[in-house]
């Protein structure tokens, strides 16, 4: 086949592809607040959450971080957006489960941070509410569940909300308009690498 003969069948095929994605465009013809939950045992939910913390500051919207479970304060992402005055950023945790050891203060803590992140989702002025590591406090039953899913489905209608853990329940992901569900394929740290900063801290 000649140059030209697969240039014109490339353009052909492109053609169709457009008219068919121009269509799926125009079908979309809602505006609403979303709820995505970022599933999955792979690494990156919280990173692509954080992605959408920068696009929606890039918007001049306002955002508001609660990190669930996470204690330490020295992360890039947190030093980063804590500079932004349209960002509000909450490290509500004591640690992991397993370093804290202590389910009545895991609870404890739990139900603190989780009057923050109430406070968030009842407030119009916050386009973008990130519950960083939400699944792990309603998996472990630190929090009610049905409190918390009917929290996000009474949230204004043009807030956009982000969760992020592994084994989201089935109820949250029904809740939510996207579920993505990170696989783990390969990790550095099984090969016995430190977390790094600008990748993992």
């Amino acid at each position: 086949m000649t140059d030209s003969a697969q240039n014109q069948r490339h353009q052909a095929r492109m053609a169709r592809k457009k008219a068919l994605i121009d269509a799926s465009i125009a079908r979309a013809d809602q505006s609403k607040g979303l709820l995505l939950v970022l599933t999955g045992n792979g690494k990156g939910k919280s990173s692509s959450a954080f992605g959408m913390v920068a696009r929606s500051l890039g918007h001049g919207m306002k955002v508001g971080v609660c990190q669930f479970l996470k204690s330490r304060t020295d992360t890039g992402e947190e030093a980063f957006f804590r500079q932004h005055a349209n960002c509000e950023w909450h490290v509500l945790g004591d640690g992991f489960t397993w370093e804290t050891q202590n389910r009545e203060q895991d609870i404890a803590t739990s139900q603190r941070g989780w009057t923050v992140a109430q406070r968030m989702l009842a407030d119009d002025s916050y386009a973008l509410v990130v519950l960083d590591e939400l699944t792990y406090l309603l998996n472990y039953g630190y929090l009610d569940a049905d409190q918390v899913l009917d929290a996000i489905a009474a949230r204004p209608p043009m807030q956009h909300v982000v969760v992020t853990g592994r084994a989201a329940s089935a109820a949250l992901c029904e809740l939510a308009d996207t579920v993505a569900e990170i696989a783990d394929v390969k990790h550095a740290y099984r090969a016995g690498i430190q977390a790094q900063k600008g990748i993992d801290l």
